[in-house]
């Protein structure tokens, strides 16, 4: 896997060598390019024929991809596209195009930076392309995702190596999940804070993308510890440095003590489930009638495994899960936004960028 190492101090960085930007490579999952049902169709197809995340042999997959899936959740899919679809385009490609431009202005000119998308249009070619042809020979990769999963961050992360023999840069490096950097979690606390002020919720849910439990189990190299007891996840240590879900309770117990909530006061849970296989919970379409049964009727939710807003978030909490809370009898359910281009965000992911670029050195260093 791409790694990088932080620098020797905490001064403000700038280029080691006078010529050539460093390169920024921002990776998010990406979209349809657009809500009709053919580039629904198309952009589901790239994504789900990934062996990353559809793990199970080719000709499985196929025949779910092509008989299943394509034929009748393209269509379902379309139709939540169309409710959160801006005349700017899609959410997550306009929050990410901001994002790059701030990330870019922060960073200053000695930085060039690209965004890049897994699956759709920009693709991570057409950035990486982008970034070679100004003259970039060294890169840091940048996997917008803060905990870490084969299913994204190490799909985004093959898909660079892959390409990165073409484009043959100099240095080639990616900074690790950023799931409880205290940065990540600062801006996570700063832009919930007021809208939770605001709003005053009786709970707090804290709802993450989940993953199939055979991608957890996978984790594990003895296979031991992961979802084997109630309380795996309680901590990360040399047994599970790199599961997702101790990654996402991590997160939750950052920022809930950052926001100041007690344990009675916050949940956390998984959405976005698909399939029949088991997948990793508890689930957040469960959590919320359970959380109305002991009374909750004001509730918030925080989506930490997305940086930006998306279908899962806008479409999936914002109105199908507010559907369901007031269904349920709740007064009413707050989404709060994701991180999007917040400025407080542009400067801790400049500062993450900086301290995990090895090319960088301190002026206090003599620089």
């Amino acid at each position: 896997m791409l790694r990088a190492n932080a620098p020797r101090n905490g001064g403000r960085p700038t280029l080691t060598s006078q010529g050539s930007p460093r390169g920024v490579l921002l990776i998010n999952l990406g979209s349809a390019s657009s809500p009709r049902v053919r580039d629904v169709r198309r952009y589901l197809r790239e994504f789900l024929r990934d062996p990353y995340v559809l793990d199970i042999p080719s000709i499985s997959r196929w025949l779910l991809l092509q008989l299943v899936i394509l034929p009748f959740r393209s269509s379902k899919t379309a139709a939540a596209y169309a409710k959160i679809w801006s005349e700017a385009g899609s959410p997550l490609l306009v929050h990410g195009r901001a994002l790059r431009d701030g990330i870019a202005k922060t960073l200053g000119p000695g930085f060039s930076v690209e965004l890049g998308m897994r699956y759709g249009e920009p693709s991570i070619a057409e950035a990486g392309e982008r970034l070679i042809r100004s003259g970039v020979q060294r890169i840091t990769v940048v996997p917008l995702f803060p905990q870490f999963a084969t299913s994204s961050t190490g799909s985004a992360l093959a898909q660079v190596c892959r390409l990165a023999v073409g484009w043959n840069p100099k240095e080639l490096r990616a900074i690790d999940a950023f799931y409880a950097h205290p940065g990540f979690i600062d801006a996570l606390a700063a832009v919930s804070r007021p809208e939770l002020d605001a709003f005053r919720p009786d709970h707090v849910l804290m709802s993450y993308h989940g993953l199939p439990e055979r991608h957890i189990r996978k984790s594990d190299p003895e296979r031991r510890h992961c979802l084997e007891t109630p309380d795996c996840c309680a901590r990360i240590g040399s047994v599970n440095p790199s599961c997702y879900r101790a990654q996402c309770f991590a997160t939750s117990r950052a920022l809930a003590a950052a926001l100041e909530l007690s344990p009675d006061r916050y949940s956390v849970a998984f959405q976005s489930r698909l399939g029949r296989t088991p997948w990793i919970r508890p689930h957040t379409h469960v959590v919320l009638p359970e959380l109305a049964a002991r009374g909750a009727r004001r509730l918030a939710v925080v989506c930490p495994s997305f940086v930006a807003d998306c279908l899962e978030t806008l479409e999936e909490i914002g109105l199908r899960a507010r559907a369901q809370w007031l269904e349920l009898g709740g007064e009413d359910l707050l989404l709060v936004p994701c991180l999007n281009a917040h400025p407080v965000w542009v400067e801790a992911l400049a500062r993450i960028v900086r301290e995990q670029t090895p090319t960088l050195r301190s002026r206090d260093d003599g620089g």
